[in-house]
């Protein structure tokens, strides 16, 4: 079991920037390709980026350009680097992990994932 936590939520201007993290206890993500995903009331569950065992990347077209989602060297913190934040950037942001086999393949469904942490709230005023 992989207990997912993420941090680095708030209240930001629009234009501003935030870091979110994501942690299991120290744990590595080596096995796993990560993923970032946003939900707003209403709507549903929707992909932002992932990143691959080997380190490849993939984005929205509504984030590319603006966010880098990235790993620390020991692969245990995932980071998603948010620049130039929009209101329709407003959403609460889950981290997710998928137990892949391949080091290059990647999913951006929601349900391929294994795990997913509890979310962490972003809001960006206009």
């Amino acid at each position: 079991q992989v207990q997912l936590v993420e941090s680095g939520g708030g209240l930001v201007q629009a234009g501003g920037s935030l870091r979110l993290s994501c942690g299991a206890s120290g744990r590595t993500f080596s096995s796993y390709a990560m993923a970032w995903f946003r939900q707003t009331p209403g709507k549903e569950r929707e992909f932002v980026a992932v990143i691959s065992r080997s380190g490849n990347t993939y984005y929205a077209d509504s984030v590319k350009g603006r966010f880098t989602i990235s790993t620390d060297n020991a692969k245990i913190t995932v980071y998603l680097q948010m620049n130039s934040l929009k209101p329709e950037d407003t959403a609460v942001y889950y981290c997710a992990a998928d137990r892949m086999l391949s080091r290059y393949y990647y999913s951006t469904a929601v349900s391929d994932y294994d795990y997913w942490g509890q979310g962490t709230q972003v809001t960006v005023s206009s």
